[in-house]
This record gives structure tokens, C-alpha cells and sequence, in this order.
């Protein structure tokens, strides 16, 4: 998903983990409007002033349910990205991606897509035809400095739900409730989605390397006792072992992530992620010229951008860049 906010900010985000695992954090989502009055509006929980990352997760988008049938839903032309992987989880409903590696795949519920962009890479999102109603979580994770150059690449994976007493776990990367994913991440990482039946609690272990996050997409969740409501995202600090969820009188559906803190500051801009104000100002460079937007400019060869095949829609102009100096933003200590 690009993020087609027309003034998205600037944001240098340092990796300060928070010092203490035993409280949880709640962090409340903002609206954001993903391209106009009849578009789609997503709850954001990451990255906010109070936290900027999760681990490596930098980019949290929870949408819908939204009825679709007779809306555009989901319609975002070809668009970039750079240092990171965007990695898509729907709960309903179904999306068609393209990108300029030359991937052409599906996103349904319960299947994770993973892309790539390391160097730079663009894609396109469109809901189908057949979907009605449209709800999943748009994620994405900061690639480390070693491999933020790496090559584009795509993966999917159909995780097989573990179901345990009161409870189903669907773990998409990483590990977690006794369950692998196969999928390669750049840094420890993992992703998956839990639901508990009404009354259900569920003692989860934990790395205690990792700081996590628990997106609550339905119900109300006790975690560890504290309640964290549906749209809200509960954080947890490193240094845990275990954890207990527990569902109160409705089903809980949650997206669980988590992962060992990057520890590398990271400017972010539109729909890239980078180390400085002057590779942002390259990124966009090497865009607007690839979509002759405007005249190519100076910016480091090592992006090379391109586009999908067979698209219809103009591909998206990257907003005017902000005129202010970067101001660091850090996670609470």
C-alpha cells in the first residue's frame, strides 16, 4: 500500500527502546485518508510521536471492514518504495498486486505477500471485482543497513492455522506458539495472527530480545490484565518471556508483531524509508524522473526504478518535498 497522503511528514525515527517491559503501552490509531473524500481511511498506529518502531516495524495501516461493492476500494497505481518490506494481511475480501520485479499475485485473507523493495521497487494495489467487503492490515519493516540495497523480491506464504484450547494462531513470519514460518526477514522478526473465543485466555511466549506489539482488530483484549480496545495497538518494552491474552465476554482477533530493535535511525518520507534528508531527496529524484514527472536530476545510481507491466492508471507523482530541517524524533525512554 503507498502511503498518498499529499503531505506526509517527514519523519527521522531513532530506535530507543522503551527500558521497561512490565507496563503496556497504548497506542490509539490517527485517521489518515488514503487519497480523497470517496477513498479509504485507515487507522495508523505506527509511527506515531509517542513510539516510531516496533523492532523493525516502522508502519502500521489497519482498514475496513469497508463495503466496497460500490466504491473503489482499493485503487493505487504504480508507486515506490525503497529500504523496506511491505508485507500485506487481509481479513476479508481480495487485493491484486503487480510490481516492477515482474510479481503478479493474489492477497487473500489468511495468506501473507511479502515485497521486497530494497533498492527500489514500485507496485500497484487494486481491490477485485468480486470483494464486497474489505478489511485487513497494511505493515511495514525497515530494512537493516546491511541489506536495504538488497534486490527486489516478492514472497508469499499460507501459513496452516495452529488451533489450540480456545484459541488459533496463523504465525506468517518469525516464531511463535511452538510454530515456524519459513519466510526470510533481515532482522528477528515475528508476525501473526491470534484469536481467542469468548472467555479464552492464551499464555503466549515471548524472545525476551523482542519488543512487540498487539494490534486489536475486534473485541477488547486483556493483556497481561490491561485492556486494550479494538484499533488500538498495546506495546510491550524487551525483557518478557511470557505473556497472557484473554478474551472477556466477546472473540478477539488480533495481529501480533514484534522483533529485537533495529537500532538504526531511519528517515521516512511518502513510501520511502532511508538514512538521511539527501537519499530521500535522491529517492524522489530518481522517481519523478523514471515517470517523467520532471527532469532527472542528480541521485545515486544504485536506485533504478521501473514499472509494473500492463498497467492502466498513471503511476503517482511523488509529493513536493517538505522545505523544514529534519527534527529527531525518539521512542519515550
Amino acid at each position: 500500500m503507498s502511503n498518498v497522503e499529499n503531505n506526509p511528514a517527514e519523519l527521522l525515527c531513532p530506535s530507543n527502546p522503551g527500558d521497561s517491559a512490565a507496563a503496556v503501552e497504548i497506542l490509539s490509531p490517527r485517521l489518515v485518508p488514503l487519497g480523497g473524500p470517496r477513498a479509504m481511511t485507515v487507522r495508523r498506529t505506527l509511527p506515531q510521536r509517542r513510539r516510531s518502531l516496533i523492532g523493525a516495524w516502522c508502519f502500521v495501516d489497519h482498514y475496513g471492514p469497508d463495503n466496497v461493492a460500490h466504491s473503489p476500494g482499493m485503487a493505487v497505481p504504480p508507486h515506490p518504495h525503497t529500504g523496506l518490506q511491505t508485507i500485506s494481511w487481509l481479513f476479508s475480501g481480495e487485493i491484486q498486486h503487480a510490481d516492477s520485479a515482474g510479481h503478479h499475485a493474489m492477497v487473500r485473507p489468511g495468506e501473507l505477500n511479502l515485497m521486497t523493495a530494497g533498492r527500489g521497487i514500485s507496485h500497484s494495489e487494486y481491490s477485485t471485482e468480486g470483494t464486497t467487503v474489505l478489511h485487513g492490515v497494511q505493515l511495514w519493516a525497515a530494512l537493516p543497513e546491511g541489506a536495504r540495497f538488497t534486490e527486489p523480491g516478492f514472497t508469499h506464504y499460507s501459513p496452516t492455522p495452529k488451533v489450540l484450547p480456545g484459541a488459533v494462531v496463523s504465525v506468517f513470519m518469525g516464531r511463535a506458539a511452538g510454530e515456524q514460518s519459513p519466510v526470510e526477514t533481515f532482522t528477528p522478526m515475528v508476525g501473526a495472527e491470534i484469536m481467542l473465543d469468548a472467555g479464552a485466555s492464551l499464555s503466549l511466549d515471548l524472545d525476551p530480545r523482542f519488543e512487540h506489539g498487539f494490534l486489536v482488530d475486534a473485541g477488547t483484549l486483556a493483556l497481561d490484565g490491561s485492556p486494550v480496545a479494538a484499533d488500538e495497538l498495546g506495546y510491550l518494552g524487551t525483557g518478557l518471556g511470557q505473556v497472557v491474552l484473554g478474551a472477556g465476554d466477546a472473540p478477539v482477533r488480533l495481529l501480533f508483531i514484534g522483533g529485537a530493535p533495529l537500532n538504526e535511525s531511519i528517515v521516512m518520507w511518502w513510501n520511502f524509508v532511508g538514512r538521511s534528508h539527501e537519499e530521500i531527496v535522491a529517492f524522489r529524484a530518481a522517481w519523478q524522473a523514471v515517470i517523467g514527472a520532471e527532469p532527472a536530476g542528480v541521485f545515486d545510481d544504485v536506485t533504478n526504478f521501473s514499472l509494473p507491466a500492463g498497467q492502466v492508471d498513471a503511476p503517482l507523482p511523488a509529493p513536493v518535498l517538505p522545505t523544514v530541517a529534519l527534527k529527531p524524533r525518539s521512542n519515550p525512554s
